[in-house]
């Protein structure tokens, strides 16, 4: 039986290489409903490819649209129709690839429906991870990582005990500009900083990968998903992106996970988990080809937002909270060229110094710390 997915972010990159996947294999899996933001044009190619039963758009003039054209698909429109999408009622996946905490309520409302989560919305666990993880123990949903890093995580811990594990090491590209100083990042553009050397992603995660606060994303979600203390969590430069995350058990052994820099090899493992499936016209990894792998230890002064960012985690409570929420705002703030890129995480640390923790806080309580942090790092600019 093929499995059912629904998809949130579909025009985004993990979003366009989900529907690639979905493409290679129609005897594995069927699309039954996505969500968009305001890209009608692509939009309106995927309705034309894929006979779903339901999308979502942003805004609810595109929804009427829509409507029009495709009467027999159900639209819907904003938050509300994210959670719709994501808790159809048809679907056993559902792949969260949206940016930001946006994500969060939809994904625990697809928990409550037994939906299986492939999470690739890092924003959801940084936010209110401890929310998410025990709605899927309470309605025994499986949470599947789509990230390669944390993909790389699991399954180099398929059939191992959690209690044999020593640490978790987490690589890091480095970003568009490790070879600068942070002197030398003063003045650099948007440009510049949409410059990948590895991976091609959407605007937002390649502004994070070049602060580095991608990497810091990825240690709090491997905490949130292994339960692993921030002590036993390391961060490894590695530049070629082969090893995507290794894993070192007590008796020293180290278990790494390796692969060409191809987001569609983690997207494709979570919807064919526990299966493995053929990868059409994918390039093979050749270590003879790539010759050398190289390493080195992580700079926390230079990656200051790295440090910021497990900072917060080790302090626990809506700190995770203001951490994304301050990156989101500041990040926007930047591509908009209205703040310079170190900036970003200037206003990130002055977010997270004026925020006093509260433990353990429920959805209410997140939501709207989220939105003050977000109205705090905008007043900076006054």
């Amino acid at each position: 039986m093929k499995k059912r997915i629904s998809l949130l972010g579909a025009t985004g990159s993990i979003g366009i290489q989900t529907l690639d996947i979905i493409k290679d294999h129609p005897e594995e899996f069927q699309l039954v409903a996505f969500s968009v933001g305001k890209n009608m044009e692509e939009t309106r190619k995927i309705l034309k490819q894929f006979p779903v039963e339901a999308i979502s758009v942003l805004h609810e003039e595109d929804a009427r649209l829509l409507h029009k054209e495709f009467p027999k698909v159900q639209v819907s429109f904003g938050d509300e129709g994210l959670v719709q999408i994501a808790a159809h009622t048809n679907a056993d996946i559902l792949v969260n690839a949206v940016l930001g905490s946006v994500g969060l309520n939809p994904t625990l409302e697809a928990i409550k429906k037994g939906i299986t989560i492939a999470i690739a919305n890092k924003e959801t666990l940084v936010t209110a991870g401890h929310l998410v993880m025990q709605a899927a123990k309470v309605h025994n949903v499986p949470i599947l990582p789509v990230d390669s890093e944390h993909s790389a995580l699991f399954q180099a811990l398929n059939g191992e005990k959690k209690s044999d594990v020593s640490k978790l090491v987490i690589t890091a590209s480095g970003g568009s500009f490790r070879d600068r100083t942070r002197e030398q990042l003063k003045h650099v553009t948007v440009k510049e900083a949409l410059n990948h050397p590895n991976w091609s992603m959407g605007s937002k995660i390649t502004i994070d990968s070049a602060t580095m606060m991608n990497k810091g994303l990825e240690v709090i979600e491997a905490h949130v998903l292994f339960d692993i203390s921030y002590d036993d969590i390391e961060v490894l430069l590695h530049r070629e992106s082969i090893i995507h995350s290794m894993i070192e058990f007590q008796d020293t052994s180290v278990i790494a996970q390796l692969g060409t820099p191809d987001m569609r090899v983690p997207i494709q493992y979570a919807l064919s988990y526990p299966n493995r499936l053929h990868r059409p016209h994918a390039k093979r990894l050749n270590l003879v080809e790539i010759g050398k792998l190289h390493f080195e230890e992580m700079n926390y002064t230079r990656y200051h937002a790295l440090k910021l960012a497990i900072d917060a985690g080790k302090i626990g409570g809506t700190m995770t909270t203001v951490l994304n929420a301050a990156n989101e705002a500041a990040v926007a703030l930047f591509l908009q060229e209205k703040i310079s890129f170190l900036e970003i995480d200037e206003f990130i640390e002055r977010a997270m110094f004026k925020h006093v923790k509260i433990s353990s806080p429920d959805l209410e309580t997140i939501l709207h710390v989220d939105a003050e942090t977000r109205k705090t790092v905008q007043n900076m600019l006054k």
